[in-house]
């Protein structure tokens, strides 16, 4: 049954890299913002996914825990799973926490930007959002997938 899940999100994974693909044959920015939100939302999903899969492995046939907490409520906090998925989401580097701050930022408005002045310009760094750029958004979806095919592994083998 778990292999199922795995199979879905491995779906999502790659309906999101197919999507990533078109970006560069994309002549217009509202393209091209599809594209990348569209990448965005199937990772997303892949992630929420993955909580499932994650129960399913632990015979919770009939749950779908929607956070790392309920997750974790479920199997048990000394689970590897749960280990490996708090240090993901505790590193700031790591493709659960990219996707958390994707998530944040996609499921806000976009900030007010100041007019800028002669009066008004001050040297500072503008907060211009989590990294969108293919490069990253590759790099997370294939660490999703890494992830999710050594937890196939590890649970297939029993």
């Amino acid at each position: 049954m778990a292999s199922q899940w795995h199979s879905l999100v491995s779906q999502k994974i790659f309906l999101a890299r197919n999507l990533l693909g078109q970006l560069e044959n994309s002549n217009s920015v509202p393209a091209k913002e599809a594209l990348l939100q569209g990448t965005i939302e199937l990772g997303l999903r892949a992630r929420k996914l993955v909580l499932i899969m994650i129960a399913r492995m632990y015979q919770h046939q009939h749950s779908q825990p929607d956070s790392l907490e309920a997750l974790g409520e479920l199997i048990g906090t000394h689970s590897p799973e749960i280990a490996e998925l708090n240090q993901l989401a505790s590193d700031g580097r790591s493709w659960w926490n990219h996707l958390e701050q994707l998530e944040r930022h996609q499921g806000n408005p976009p900030m007010a930007r100041k007019t800028v002045s002669s009066e008004n310009v001050i040297a500072v760094a503008a907060d211009t959002g989590p990294d969108r750029s293919k490069q990253a958004l590759e790099t997370t979806l294939g660490a999703m997938k890494h992830f999710i095919d050594i937890l196939e592994d590890r649970h297939s083998e029993w």
